[in-house]
């Protein structure tokens, strides 16, 4: 069977085994084929010696997080995610894996206002104890949003899809650091509803190209920076111009900021007149730390606001949310937790901070207390903090 995969791509892992210790589902299994060795060795023996696509195979590729971590960790540079991304979207293509009823959740991603409805009463079904306590959904999913005004034009906030419906206050709290630099923000809201992150890791490749097509369409009036709160939509935006392959793409993804990258420029507009007493553990998001590889800018902008910042020393181990990963793999999710909160319980932290909402609700339902980076440095600059200029 062609995976379409570029046989160059393909042929550059050099079966070392250096990315084994940082693949969450090999440790959770010690099983070769859930790993990024074992499954770059499917690929090879499905697209080049024409090998069956057996049900082994099947679950080797489903099974991946694509939590990336592998790629820092490999001395010869394989492109681990393309490869998966590729072959899943093959494999969504022909029909063998993920069932047409697992795509729906997809569709919804599109749709803000049906988004909305299905969270209200995903509100309900979770207070009155109907969702499983195995899956990652928040106790406090709000039942209305305050809406988020327009302040300016200087920059964007994309706002996305399942954080802007479950978790709009961290906007609200990056948009006011945003402010307090002096900068005005137009949220993005409703013209650009999802980035299709999601889509790309489930293989539902054609449809997220074609919600990045609308997404440059919907932000190509002017050039104004676009700054995202989300480890994931971040990783997706600027991958925009390998998804399309097109100059407009390419030039759009330059136009993508994580967040806390462009805090980190603007950080010292600010004096810090006194600390919040809190002692913050960093939860580095796998798209964040392995993709974007901007995760120190999350350190360098807490560390002004707070009495300590707190490395957990992992290498950035995957928590095991991956996108929709912790709703379709809950055991193995669950797995990959319980090795990420053990790593956080040997240290003394109040918070920890992480700057994925994916990661966060993940964590949240393993009983970890954990907060946005936006929202604490919000806390800090609206109570501890006063202009430099005065």
């Amino acid at each position: 069977m062609d995976l379409k995969l570029d046989s160059e791509e393909l042929n550059t892992c050099v079966h070392c085994g250096l990315c084994l210790p940082h693949c969450p589902t090999f440790r959770i299994t010690g099983e070769e084929a859930l790993s990024p060795r074992g499954r770059i060795r499917l690929m090879q023996e499905i697209q080049t010696n024409d090998q069956m696509v057996t049900k082994e195979a099947l679950a080797s590729f489903e099974t991946c997080i694509q939590c990336r971590g592998c790629e820092p960790a490999c001395p010869s540079g394989v492109p681990y995610g393309s490869l998966i991304e590729q072959t899943r979207k093959t494999l969504v293509q022909e029909n063998r894996i993920l069932p047409r009823w697992q795509r729906i959740p997809y569709h919804v991603l599109t749709r803000p206002r049906l988004l909305r409805f299905l969270s209200r009463l995903l509100t309900i079904a979770n207070k009155v104890h109907l969702i499983p306590k195995r899956f990652a959904i928040p106790k406090n999913i709000p039942f209305f949003n305050k809406p988020l005004i327009p302040s300016g034009t200087d920059v964007y906030l994309f706002t996305g899809c399942v954080m802007d419906a479950w978790q709009r206050e961290t906007h609200q709290a990056g948009k006011r650091v945003l402010e307090h630099l002096g900068f005005g923000v137009t949220p993005t809201g409703d013209r650009v509803p999802c980035c299709g992150a999601l889509h790309t890791h489930a293989g539902l490749g054609t449809k997220a190209q074609e919600i990045a097509e609308n997404v440059i369409n919907s932000l190509s009036d002017n050039e104004r920076p676009i700054l995202v709160d989300s480890a994931g939509c971040g990783a997706a935006l600027k991958d925009y111009g390998h998804l399309l392959g097109t100059e407009e793409a390419l030039a759009f993804s330059s136009r993508i900021f994580d967040i806390h990258e462009w805090v980190e420029k603007h950080i010292e507009t600010f004096a810090v007149s006194s600390k919040l007493s809190l002692r913050v553990a960093i939860q580095d998001p796998c798209h964040l730390r392995h993709v974007q590889r901007s995760h120190r800018a999350v350190r360098n902008v807490l560390e002004p606001f707070v009495d300590e910042v707190i490395e957990l020393n992992d290498d950035g181990l995957c928590c095991g949310a991956g996108g929709a990963f912790s709703i379709f793999q809950p055991d193995l999710a669950s797995k990959a937790r319980d090795q990420k909160i053990a790593v956080i319980n040997e240290k003394q932290c109040d918070v920890v901070a992480s700057a994925n909402p994916g990661c966060s609700m993940h964590l949240q339902q393993g009983g970890i207390d954990i907060r946005h980076p936006m929202d604490i440095i919000d806390e800090a600059i609206s109570l501890k903090t006063i202009p430099s200029d005065l």
